[in-house]
């Protein structure tokens, strides 16, 4: 799933070091929205604003741990 989500973001924020520890710090609020509905569409999940936290969007692995908890 995590190179799934990567090859999926990297589409939209092609210029976002995907591989970093402080993913959030380089997201701007268009980013963020970006990664949100994206992973919405593709998992048909429901992603709310209180999931755009630094803690979810940290790095690609707290990506993956958001998107699986809330498709489980």
């Amino acid at each position: 799933m995590k190179e799934e989500i990567r090859n999926l973001l990297e589409e939209f924020l092609p210029l976002v070091d995907l591989d970093s520890d402080f993913l959030f710090a380089e997201l701007d609020s268009l980013g963020v929205t970006a990664i949100m509905m994206t992973l919405s569409e593709k998992y048909g999940i429901t992603l709310e604003v209180e999931d755009a936290t630094p803690k979810n969007l940290r790095n690609l692995d707290s990506i993956v741990y958001m998107v699986k908890s809330k498709i489980s």
